[in-house]
């Protein structure tokens, strides 16, 4: 299970949250410097990574019960 936060300009992906990887990656010049601020905030990693939890393993089971 992973869990991924994109966010996008003009259909143009600029940043990404990975779980798997654990910090936000910049694709773009806009998009580095939003990572590199917010990887330095140990706070907004804590709660992007606890969102694996509450997002991602609340629901396995439900998604998971039919098959």
């Amino acid at each position: 299970i992973e869990y991924i936060r994109s966010y996008y300009y003009n259909k143009l992906e600029f940043t990404r949250f990975s779980s798997s990887v654990g910090k936000y990656v910049g694709f773009t010049e806009y998009g580095v410097r939003n990572a590199a601020a917010w990887n330095k905030d140990a706070s907004e990693l804590s709660a992007m990574k606890a969102q694996k939890e509450a997002v991602c393993l609340h629901n396995v089971p439900v998604y998971y019960s039919n098959a």
